[in-house]
């Protein structure tokens, strides 16, 4: 099949179908997940939210289900999970550790270190709002979608000639969930509607139009449940009556309803339970009653789309669109359709923009959903990959109001991990581990081959450099500086001189969740990951210093610090090695891929200036194969664009887009649900955040001194366009390809500086250089980093690059500048 864009074949076919739908449901259009049967379970239904409230839709005629969540209803309440006794082992775990007594080391630190009982408190459902349509069973022209570039889900379906729409979405303004129920005929709505939850403390009906539920959260881990919500479902009817019957209200021969429902909780902050839930959510409600219906739609797509709308992406379309979202997830490895990546990359920015908003909390393990009152990881924030890959598509992706919840979770981790650092290594500053939640643990969870690493605070901190490295707001990096050189304070006072080469190494740590071939724990000193995110951490605090002009002294003892960690090792397989030692197993497949940060999300390995450490990256990613859980393979479609292999990173996408059963559970390879959502398995988010930015990493690169466009591009995506992606030091940036080469290029420079561009084809404009030397912006400044260390026994190979150009081109701020391209 051979790929289209919009042709007249196409275009006859999409009308004709859609003249056999009435109303807003149509199938094939653009930027909607769509489907032509009700969801029957979790994974199938579609998900709406606003950051702080959310829902999962069915779409069941007969009986429909919205499955809520509110974004601060977890289990437990302020809570710490320090062990003391750790200060008092410390020594003893190193001193196994470098004496190479694993196990030891291992037992010492699960009998000392790890917290007593409290792992980490749980992401809860609020509940589920259930509307049952008696006498809809035999329903005909069914459809249910969402379109992301609305914020809206629509189902429709016909019974006896009748036509029912309902429209649902999350208010981004007025922060309830709105249901509109509408007939085509007058005085054909007839439903009972109630709300219920598994940690409800009371439901009832207030009135005939009010239904209102309490709930508590759960108890965990010794932490009893404090956590108090409240929620309220309102009807506004056109026609026909309500009443209270049998504890729920029922509609009769009503036209149209609309049902708004608030929630709250007692949440003020993550060591304050002092709101009031209640007049929290009737404050939301009785604000919501006043609007009419036609203003709040309006204004929540206004406000949606003044986000959602800063980016576009085309690459071309196919009749495949006219499938509905599941058949297209399940063919795509057999069929030509290059929508459902741009649709995949535009849901993750639809998924972003719905889970995290500012003034709330950041996206956790399944965004803002989840059904259950136990789900996988307790739904938490697992801070060793998993959160901060749900934040990669933020800058880039022209999304950076959804970070700032992310920073401010930083800023009270900080507080927290303040007083971790103290009570368990006896060291300034702040540390976290790798797991943390709502009430801010900064301790040891699950057991130490999971939880022993205390670089959590160092790769959250990465976070905040480079949201200033986008917006140069100066005024922002000095509030989030002390947080940075906090972190650095506590490496300051843990580093410990490892016996052989005097390196200045993390100890005890692990590399996250894997273990070296034949070794009994996964315990160690000083492994690339750390030593990676150590040299980003102080050689970011003192950029950041040195931009703000303060903490000379501290920056002096910085840079002592940072030429006394370990370099990184090429081993004697050719790969970059994961550990100290070299022992890399050619036939480990682990999910995690660690030691490759320095690749990506990091920026201290490059094609250009250290060609033997790229080489050495590929043959790690050649080890670890493709096939992974599905944030591995989000990961890895980063680290293969990073390697500049276009089809590599493509074929990490046809491996995301498998269609995994809904139904199943277990830890097979990965994918995605019917519902796009991506499938560890299960439900984990990140997938979606990982390879939605991985695909702006194919087509735009700005981590290696210059702005590199079509830096991966696929041999399919042969043209296209992506307009709004965002550059370091505050460029916009608009694009379009054909046959592999731009033809079109508009750069808005928000801060001025220099630009410094690397492309494919030639640049035609008067105010062009050739680049020479080091790009001038500071924005644009790379690494120094040490030399590596080669094995005697490595074989490598050579790294064949692509011919581009490089110019520089002076810029004003607030200017906009096109370039003609030379084909």
């Amino acid at each position: 099949m051979k790929k289209m864009h919009w042709n007249t074949h196409l275009l006859v076919l999409l009308l004709f179908i859609l003249a056999t739908f009435k109303g807003v449901a149509r199938p094939g259009e653009p930027w909607t997940l769509w489907y032509d049967k009700p969801a029957t379970v979790w994974n199938e239904a579609l998900p709406v939210g606003n950051g702080r409230i959310a829902a999962m839709v069915f779409g069941d005629p007969t009986a429909e289900h919205l499955q809520l969540n509110e974004e601060t209803f977890w289990s437990g309440g302020p809570s710490n999970n320090n062990n003391p006794e750790a200060i008092h082992a410390l020594d003893d775990v190193r001193a196994a550790i470098f004496a190479g007594d694993y196990r030891k080391a291992d037992q010492l630190a699960n009998a000392h270190m790890k917290a007593k009982e409290l792992h980490g408190s749980k992401y809860q459902t609020l509940g589920d709002l259930h509307l049952v349509f008696e006498g809809h069973e035999h329903y005909t022209k069914y459809y249910r979608g969402l379109n992301i570039d609305r914020a809206v889900h629509t189902s429709q379906y016909e019974v006896d000639g009748v036509t029912y729409t309902r429209e649902t979405y999350a208010s981004f303004p007025d922060q309830v969930l709105v249901v509109r129920l509408t007939a085509s005929q007058p005085g054909k709505l007839n439903f009972r509607a109630f709300l219920n939850s598994p940690l409800q403390t009371s439901a009832q009906a207030i009135d005939a139009t009010t239904y209102e539920l309490t709930c508590l959260s759960g108890s965990h881990e010794g932490v009893e449940g404090q956590v108090r919500a409240h929620t309220q479902t309102k009807l506004l009817l056109q026609g026909g009556r309500s009443f209270v019957e049998d504890k729920q209200i029922r509609v009769q021969d009503a036209t149209e309803v609309v049902l708004l429902t608030s929630m709250a909780t007692n949440f003020v902050r993550w060591n304050d339970l002092s709101g009031d839930a209640k007049q929290r959510c009737l404050d939301y409600a009785s604000k919501a009653v006043k609007r009419t219906q036609q203003a709040m739609m309006d204004e929540h797509v206004a406000a949606y789309q003044a986000l959602y709308r800063r980016v576009s992406f085309d690459l071309g379309s196919t009749e495949a669109i006219l499938q509905p979202t599941d058949v297209r997830i399940r063919d795509f490895s057999k069929q030509n359709d290059p929508a459902l990546v741009s649709l995949y990359f535009q849901f993750g920015r639809y998924l972003l923009i719905s889970s995290s908003q500012p003034g709330g909390q950041p996206a956790n393990l399944q965004g803002v959903w989840n059904g259950s009152t136990n789900p996988a990881w307790d739904s938490k924030y697992t801070i060793n990959i998993n959160t901060e890959m749900n934040y990669w598509p933020a800058e880039k992706c022209n999304l950076t109001e959804m970070h700032e919840p992310l920073v401010q979770m930083i800023q009270e981790l900080s507080e927290a991990g303040q007083v971790t650092a103290k009570e368990m290594y006896g060291a300034r500053g702040w540390v976290a581990h790798h797991n943390t939640d709502i009430w801010r643990i900064s301790g040891l969870v699950d057991f130490a081959n999971a939880g022993l690493w205390p670089m959590g605070s160092a790769w959250l901190s990465q976070h905040l450099w480079e949201k200033y490295l986008y917006s140069g707001d100066r005024n922002y990096l000095k509030q989030v500086y002390p947080i940075l050189k906090s972190a650095c304070t506590f490496y300051e006072d843990f580093l410990i001189e490892e016996p052989v080469n005097k390196w200045l190494v993390v100890s005890p740590s692990i590399s996250p969740e894997n273990t070296p071939s034949g070794h009994a724990s996964a315990l160690t000193a000083g492994t690339t990951m750390d030593n990676q995110l150590l040299f980003d951490l102080f050689t970011k605090t003192i950029r950041a210093a040195k931009t703000l002009d303060i903490d000379a002294a501290d920056v002096k003892r910085y840079e002592v610090i940072l030429d006394r960690l370990p370099p990184m090792q090429i081993g004697k397989h050719g790969q970059l090695q994961e550990w100290m030692g070299d022992w890399d197993n050619p036939n480990d497949k682990h999910r995690h891929v660690s030691h490759l940060y320095g690749m990506h999300p990091g920026d201290q390995i490059s094609p250009y200036r250290n060609p033997e450490l790229f080489d050495a990256v590929r043959t790690s990613m050649i080890h670890r194969g493709d096939v992974s859980t599905g944030w591995s393979m989000g990961w890895k479609v980063n680290l293969w664009a990073r390697l500049l292999d276009g089809n590599h990173a493509r074929k990490m996408i046809t491996d995301q887009l498998t269609l995994v059963d809904p139904v199943r559970a277990g830890y097979s390879s990965g994918g995605t649900y019917p519902n796009m959502f991506d499938a560890h398995p299960p439900f984990q988010i990140d997938g979606n955040f990982g390879c939605t930015a991985g695909i702006a990493e194919m087509l735009m690169q700005c981590h290696d001194g210059a702005i590199h466009l079509l830096p991966a591009l696929p041999d399919d995506w042969t043209s296209g366009s992506m307009k709004g992606l965002r550059a370091q030091g505050g460029f916009d940036v608009d694009f379009e390809w054909e046959n592999g080469l731009l033809t079109q290029l508009r750069v808005r420079s928000n801060l001025g500086g220099n630009l410094r561009l690397r492309v494919p084809n030639e640049i035609k404009g008067k105010k062009l250089k050739q680049a020479k030397g080091a790009n001038t912006n500071p924005f644009y400044a790379v690494p120094a980093i040490k030399k590596p260390l080669i094995s005697e026994q490595a074989r490598l190979n050579p790294v064949m690059l692509p011919k581009t150009q490089v110019y520089d081109v002076q810029t004003k701020a607030g200017k906009t500048y096109t370039f003609i391209l030379k084909n």
